[in-house]
């Protein structure tokens, strides 16, 4: 029976050593799939992922496992369909099951301005080769029956853009996926390394500095979600990021019944059911500003009345756990990535609400950009300076649908 086994080595630990070709800042997902990406597609193998706790602690352990490719503007659509395209194959690519699960998404609207919205959504996805289609109240019906179209007759369902790839994966295994397959091509992954500081020589950023003594580097790379604020005053960069919480919950677990992901802008709420058969429920971000990850009961209760409007039959479910993660929020509700006025030091940032499922793209673009010095035509439009030319990409009407 012992030759039916892999034996597979997770992760190893290495000692810090005082330089590395490029340093990562932030041991989530996004930083994780950077230095895989730079080994892989660069060779470039003397690399460094500095994680203050431990891997997948931050927002990649704190999502909701949604993929999409379903949002409202060129730029957006172009980059998002990119990562779930990676998304598909990721499974093959990593040797790791990834437990990915296609079911469906939809987007649904209660109001005659949403109803707009989701009609030009997806349209404008159709012309740029993603499958979205609009149903009205009766096709919404006909794909998830679950739900109650009449909404507790308070905002009845008048349609839906409907995104059949929609899918869900396991997070954790997205991270130590690529933490696995960056450390078998020789990249080192430091958890429990707090960054403390960033070096700074003759107006470029010539390492970080650790508890463990300062870490020299040719490049340095933030990928640390929605602290980035604080890694970006340790550069002397501004940014305009504010970080929010957003919180989500989970009920106790049902027989299998919800076979579709479903999200409602009108009532800031999404439902989907895991592989164990918990309901998973999440909200847009709190209005507040905070790195506070504690869960509170104000958004437990709003979330659960409007959901039941949608899924009655949940009432007497238990809510077995909830959670908060900290997201990064541009003005634009779209990324920053890139390149900044400080040489050599490089931004993988305000993916906010939606980073888990920029991960693979985020990975790929960065390890391009820093291996060869040219900003790939995907993120261009996400630069940091596009708030000062003049250039925004907003994406705000996609929030609320996670």
């Amino acid at each position: 029976m012992s030759g039916l086994f892999r034996r597979r080595e997770w992760l190893t630990t290495h000692p810090v050593k005082p330089r590395y070709d490029v340093v990562i800042i932030g041991g989530g997902g996004h930083g994780l799939a950077a230095a895989y990406y730079l080994a892989k597609n660069h060779g470039i193998t003397d690399v460094a992922v500095l994680e203050r706790s431990y891997i997948g602690s931050g927002g990649s352990g704190r999502n909701t496992t949604v993929l999409r490719a379903n949002y409202k503007v060129p730029e957006s659509i172009a980059f998002y369909k990119a990562s779930f395209d990676l998304y598909r194959g990721l499974s093959q690519e990593l040797d790791i099951n990834l437990l990915r699960s296609p079911r469906g998404m939809l987007s649904l609207a209660h109001s005659e301005p949403s109803l707009r919205s989701q009609q030009d959504r997806a349209l404008v996805n159709q012309a740029l080769g993603v499958d979205t289609v609009f149903l009205d109240a009766d096709g919404v019906r006909e794909v998830c029956p679950q739900i109650d179209i009449a909404c507790g007759g308070k905002r009845p369902v008048l349609g839906a853009a409907w995104h059949p790839p929609g899918a869900v994966i396991r997070h954790d295994a997205v991270v130590w996926g690529y933490a696995a397959a960056a450390q078998r091509l020789g990249a080192h992954i430091h958890q429990g390394t707090p960054v403390t500081g960033i070096t700074v020589e003759n107006g470029r950023c010539a390492g970080v500095q650790t508890p463990a003594g300062p870490v020299g580097a040719g490049a340095v790379l933030s990928a640390v979600g929605g602290y980035v604020s604080r890694i970006g005053r340790m550069a002397g960069v501004r940014l305009p990021v504010v970080s929010h919480p957003l919180q989500a919950y989970v009920t106790e677990p049902y027989k299998p019944i919800l076979d579709r992901i479903v999200a409602s802008a009108d009532l800031l709420v999404y439902v989907s059911q895991s592989a164990r058969g918990e309901l998973l429920v999440g909200a847009e971000i709190e209005r507040y500003a905070s790195y506070s990850t504690s869960s509170t009961y104000t958004f437990l209760s709003e979330a659960s009345k409007r959901v039941l409007d949608l899924f009655p039959w949940m009432g007497p479910l238990k809510i077995l756990r909830q959670w908060t993660g900290i997201c990064d929020m541009t003005p634009d509700y779209s990324p920053l990535m890139g390149k900044t006025e400080l040489e050599s030091f490089f931004l993988d940032a305000g993916t906010g609400t939606w980073g888990f499922k920029a991960t693979p793209i985020c990975g790929l673009t960065m390890a391009e950009l820093i291996a060869t010095g040219k900003v790939p035509p995907l993120i261009e439009p996400f630069r940091l300076s596009r708030f000062w030319e003049g250039h925004a990409v907003s994406e705000r009407a996609s929030a609320g649908t996670h």
